[in-house]
């Protein structure tokens, strides 16, 4: 069963990390309110895609991106802002920092094991976590990429 609640707070969430994100980089006013609105969507489609279709988080992130990049030209037109400056920082929401925190400490267990039957796991687990962190952000960037590039010759 659908729960809206749980939808909408993960979008509030990733809609103050966006604005913290677009902050960094000093955009104009106007881009801040874009940012988080485009992060709540990309993040609450991906949460969508993840819990309730079942999509593994590369697939479901890409799905998030392709939102973001497909309402990004418009309002970036509408703002008259750069399109980056409101794609980039509703992207970063979505970065799986877990996987990679994860693959950091199974590089430093592999370095550490001593017995190969530790190092063979710890180094499976590297590997896991760097593609997974991997194909989610390559999948994120074209995600983001080619509707920002089709609907800006429009």
């Amino acid at each position: 069963m659908i729960n809206m609640t749980d939808i909408l707070l993960d979008g509030f969430f990733a809609a103050i990390a966006g604005v913290g994100f677009a902050s960094i980089s000093n955009p104009p006013r106007k881009a801040l309110a874009v940012c988080a609105l485009l992060s709540a969507l990309g993040h609450a489609t991906r949460f969508c895609m993840m819990n309730y279709a079942g999509a593994h988080l590369a697939f479901a992130s890409l799905a998030g991106a392709v939102m973001i990049g497909v309402l990004a030209v418009p309002f970036a037109r509408r703002i008259e802002c750069p399109v980056e400056a409101c794609a980039l920082p509703s992207l970063l929401p979505m970065v799986p920092g877990m996987y990679a925190y994860r693959s950091v400490q199974a590089l430093i267990l592999c370095l550490q094991g001593s017995e190969e039957t530790i190092f063979m796991h710890n180094l499976y687990l590297l590997s896991y976590n760097v593609l997974n962190c991997l194909f989610t952000i390559l999948l994120m960037g074209v995600g983001a990429s080619i509707p920002t590039f089709v609907m800006r010759k429009r």
